[in-house]
């Protein structure tokens, strides 16, 4: 059984969500409640989100002790929200999720600036780390490993879970960077060539695992067994950021310099960091590539661009639609999905009367399309992209598309769109207003309109009409 030698052997962890199993939809549900809230004096903010949790289906009787457990470990590992001077105000990453509710690009911003040390753990656990001098970007360093090893061997290479917790995660010439990247692999490539076996006990791989896991949510990493990952190459843009970025938060580079610090030093720290993980990163896009996302590899991405021009092409009569054009992909399927609608419906001849309506124009839907019968149809796209498939019912409608849906009422559909790796699905919410004034929906005003509904009563589910069926 392979050991680390002891002078090189420190394990370091963060916090686990004891929501883990469940972790993309808590996230999305949680950002969305935070993101709703106001700054307010530290005590007010947390008996406000501690009732939003509550209404998170199953925790209505839990404890509290749990209910303050998810808060403190939704803010201590995502930094969804920042205490400052007795106050406590959303993060920006929480406004991003809960607007774009593209959980992919969530994850890779996380891991893009997740660090050890980090105030994600206690600040004596933080003070172990300095005292050994921890410095670490677990993403990016699992990252550039793969990278090495895919040179050395001329092809794909992957890791388990197994040599990422015990050769990296566990082992101090790796999270303390005494040695490189490049010795991390030959020092597991050696092991491989004995056989050497690794202790595979959840409670000793978990931290690692976690990781690895939230790679694979990112869609960094791919693997067709649940035991070995491999670099995703259709993300190799994006992974050529992770390995080559020089993000960091350098607030307590001068404590692991001295490997030494107080509890006070390290405290001074805190607000710092949750801000660090809530900064601008406009000049690093992660928008999820949605043909990169369900794509299982490169020709079949290239089949996916093939068809997916193709098809755009014939339905608007032979124009030539550029990707840059199409611009955001959910709006881009359900277009598709509208030209196909009435294609098939025989009336070919309304399909240029579908359009996307730019951002800029703010008329209150994104989609303007068309019935067969030639009635108007204004539609607005609500797109969330999962690695697993979803079960949320809440959706928020800006004032501008409330008013507009209370103008144009019957004409007015909310387009539901969920993304997974495993599936597409499309709900369609008609007259919402409507709904709700005949309490088929609940709606609270709040900036808009934040809605909530029943799959079986609110509206129905369509196949998806477009070029990815």
């Amino acid at each position: 059984m392979y050991k680390v030698p002891e002078e090189y052997y420190f394990r370091i962890h963060h916090v686990r969500p004891r929501f883990k199993g469940d972790i993309e939809s808590v996230l999305l549900f949680m950002a969305t409640e935070i993101s709703k809230m106001e700054e307010m004096p530290e005590k007010d903010f947390a008996n406000e989100l501690n009732n939003a949790i509550r209404r998170y289906p199953g925790n209505g009787i839990r404890e509290i002790k749990t209910i303050n457990n998810w808060r403190t470990e939704i803010s201590a590992l995502f930094g969804y929200f920042i205490v400052e001077n007795g106050t406590t105000r959303p993060g920006k990453r929480a406004f991003e999720l809960a607007q774009k509710e593209d959980l992919v690009e969530a994850f890779k911003t996380f891991l893009y600036t997740f660090q050890y040390p980090g105030a994600h753990i206690k600040t004596h656990e933080v003070l172990k780390q300095i005292e050994k001098g921890v410095h670490f970007k677990p993403a990016q360093y699992i990252l550039q490993v793969l990278e090495e090893a895919e040179k050395d061997a001329k092809g794909r290479v992957g890791l388990s879970k197994e040599e990422v917790c015990h050769c990296i995660f566990n082992d101090l010439r790796a999270t303390a960077q005494l040695e490189t990247p490049l010795e991390t692999w030959k020092r597991i490539k050696h092991n491989r060539e004995l056989e050497v076996e690794y202790d595979s006990t959840g409670d000793v791989v978990r931290y690692a695992g976690d990781i690895v896991d939230y790679m694979e949510i990112a869609n960094l990493l791919v693997s067709h067994d649940s035991r070995c990952y491999y670099k995703n190459t259709l993300e190799s843009e994006t992974i050529l950021k992770f390995i080559n970025s020089s993000e960091w938060y350098s607030a307590y580079d001068k404590l692991i310099k001295k490997k030494s610090a107080t509890l006070e030093n390290i405290k001074d720290c805190v607000v710092g960091w949750f801000k660090y993980v809530n900064k601008d990163l406009a000049d690093t896009d992660f928008t999820t590539d949605i043909l990169a996302f369900i794509a299982n590899d490169t020709e079949e991405y290239k089949e996916l661009q093939k068809n997916r021009d193709d098809v755009f092409a014939k339905l608007l009569d032979g124009e030539d639609v550029k990707t840059k054009d199409i611009g955001d992909i959910g709006e881009s399927l359900v277009h598709s999905h509208e030209c196909q609608r009435v294609k098939i419906g025989g009336r070919e001849d309304l399909i240029h009367l579908i359009k996307r309506i730019p951002t800029q124009f703010a008329v209150g839907y994104d989609i303007q399309s068309v019935e067969i019968d030639e009635r108007k149809r204004y539609i607005e796209v609500k797109t969330t992209i999962s690695s697993k498939p979803l079960h949320f019912n809440k959706i928020h409608l800006t004032p501008n598309e409330w008013s507009t849906a209370n103008t144009t009422r019957d004409r007015y559909f909310v387009y539901r769109l969920m993304i997974s790796k495993a599936d597409k699905k499309l709900f369609v919410i008609q007259d919402p207003v409507g709904l709700y004034k005949n309490d088929i929906i609940e709606m609270i005003p709040k900036n808009g309109a934040e809605i909530t509904f029943n799959v079986d009563t609110a509206g129905k589910y369509e196949e998806l009409l477009s070029w990815a069926n």
